[in-house]
């Protein structure tokens, strides 16, 4: 169960650097508009606030592989992450779009539902 848990961990932290380099590298690109379903003029002028955004999700993803690879119990640094992953996910789809709780929100709560379950006592 805690190998189970742990990738899937790893797979949130995968997805989060994933739109890392969507929101810093591609939003303008024909990749990011046709991923966020941005016209040009709006990435353009929403280009620095993406950065930012994937910046966090970059902060979320390290804060997360470094819960894999810590030698202590790391329990509470993964609750940490998921917590703000699933919090980021549910504020994203109550402010943006509904489908960021499936895409975001969705398997951080899967992997919380197991690292708890993995640590149970």
């Amino acid at each position: 169960m805690k190998r189970l848990a742990n990738i899937l961990v790893g797979l949130v932290a995968f997805e989060h650097l994933g739109f890392l380099v969507l929101e810093i590298f591609f939003w303008t690109k024909p990749y990011g508009l046709e991923t966020f379903g941005l016209t040009q003029a709006f990435a353009e002028q929403s280009a620095s606030l993406a950065a930012n955004q994937g910046l966090y999700n970059g902060f979320l993803a390290a804060g997360l592989i470094w819960s894999l690879f810590k030698k202590v119990d790391a329990f509470p640094i993964k609750v940490f992450f998921l917590s703000c992953v699933i919090i980021a996910g549910v504020f994203g789809a109550v402010t943006a779009k509904a489908s960021i709780l499936y895409v975001q929100g969705a398997p951080a709560v899967l992997a919380l539902v197991l690292v708890v379950l993995a640590n149970r006592k």
